[in-house]
């Protein structure tokens, strides 16, 4: 699992109870069947810790890979909703790689106009490392939506708070 905030990790240390390890110069939370990395924020930093991810572990066809974090959306979307997303934007060029679900715009900078529906600024960083790995079969993005074009609103503990609320539903999606 690629995350890029320290709340969005925290929520799935708490409820998995993982521990803290080094990877590199990347701080890995991990139990017996998942490892979650903190990516940081932005584009690169996603893609060079999905790679690291891909790099340092063996790829097995039971692997799922998944990018989770929160969103920018316009009000058509709650705050706190789970967003299954399938298409991805960025720099003007368009994926898609399940198309029955959300377009995300993957952007360089934080949002403040609803220009788009839906907004981040690392899913296409994971996107272009996954998908460059024939291994690996499996893989899913997951955003929660956690602000209205106001990312000054969003805290640390709000965004915990938002991931904590939908850990049950994406275990029972990967489930599934």
């Amino acid at each position: 699992m690629v995350v890029a905030l320290k709340p969005e990790v925290q929520a799935f240390v708490d409820f998995y109870k993982l521990k803290k390890e080094k990877l590199l110069h990347y701080t890995i939370f991990t139990n017996s069947y998942m490892i979650i990395i903190l990516s940081g924020i932005g584009v690169d930093n996603a893609r060079l810790a999905t790679q690291t991810l891909i790099n340092q572990f063996d790829i097995s066809d039971d692997d799922i890979y998944i990018n989770i974090g929160i969103c920018g959306t316009n009000e058509k979307y709650e705050i706190g909703a789970l967003l299954e997303i399938g298409k991805i934007s960025y720099q003007e060029l368009f994926y898609s790689f399940k198309d029955d679900k959300k377009k995300i715009v993957c952007l360089d900078e934080e949002a403040t106009t609803d220009l788009h529906d839906i907004v981040d600024m690392e899913s296409y960083g994971f996107y272009d490392a996954v998908v460059h790995n024939p291994a690996i079969k499996k893989f899913y993005i997951f955003k929660v939506v956690s602000d209205h074009f106001e990312p000054h609103l969003v805290t640390k503990d709000k965004t915990k708070s938002l991931i904590f609320n939908v850990i049950n539903t994406i275990h029972t999606i990967i489930q599934n």
